[in-house]
């Protein structure tokens, strides 16, 4: 029914006229600033460790521990989930 009153064409979003290069601005800024906060969170986790051992903070250097391994799990979730997600959204057109 609903082909015979839209047709069979696909709709496709685009983004406005003259917006692409600020949203690719964006993405790129959000893309970097994700990197710099892991580098961060790894230096803060390998410190928490270092600082446990040295000063006898067993809970210190556990914490630094789950720390590392949780930021491992996100950058691997972070390169991952968009490939995931394109897969089973595809190319997000409709139709």
């Amino acid at each position: 029914m609903i082909d015979r009153i839209f047709g069979s064409a696909t709709i496709c979003p685009t983004a406005p006229t003259g917006a692409q290069t600020p949203l690719l601005h964006i993405a790129q800024y959000v893309t970097w600033g994700v990197l710099a906060i892991f580098v961060l969170a790894v230096v803060v986790a390998v410190g928490a460790i270092v600082a446990g051992r040295m000063f006898g903070l067993q809970h210190a250097s556990k914490v630094g521990m789950v720390s590392a391994v949780v930021v491992v799990v996100s950058a691997i979730a972070y390169v991952s989930l968009p490939g995931i997600l394109t897969s089973i959204l595809g190319g997000g057109c409709i139709g």
